[in-house]
């Protein structure tokens, strides 16, 4: 396979997905796709989350689990009919688990346009370093 074919985008259909009995809003779940990059400094985490308002989003970190769920609602008006729909509305939910390598207390996370970006720093003594070798 070619560098190309490796970095090509593959648009894949929005993964319905089961989620822990805990859920208490019905309809159905969905899996949001995620890119997730790393520097020395951080990993960043895009999901995409179409529809998700920032009151409708929650971001949850217990015991190294860092749980996304959002909720999108159909944006039909009253009076309308349906004909077809293609864009599936329901409910967000996604989980990572956080190794020791994350600065829990430092996380951050912004929603824009659909897509919500997590920044998690490393600590400090996970970040490369060069160590200096003392002579005599």
């Amino acid at each position: 396979m070619t560098e190309k074919e490796k970095k090509e985008l593959k648009i894949k259909e929005k993964a319905e997905v089961n989620i822990p009995a805990e859920q208490t809003r019905p309809g159905p779940a969905f899996t949001p796709a995620v890119d997730i990059f790393e520097t020395d400094q951080q990993i960043t985490v895009l999901a995409d989350m179409p529809g998700v308002k920032a009151q409708d989003l929650a971001i949850d970190l217990r015991e190294n689990t860092l749980t996304l769920s959002g909720n999108v609602e159909s944006p039909e008006a009253e009076r309308e009919e349906e004909l077809l729909r293609e864009y599936r509305t329901g409910n967000y939910y996604r989980q990572f688990t956080l190794s020791e390598v994350i600065d829990q207390s430092k996380i951050e996370a912004a929603l824009k346009d659909g897509v919500l970006r997590l920044t998690l720093p490393k600590v400090e003594a996970a970040a490369p370093r060069t160590i200096p070798v003392k002579t005599g």
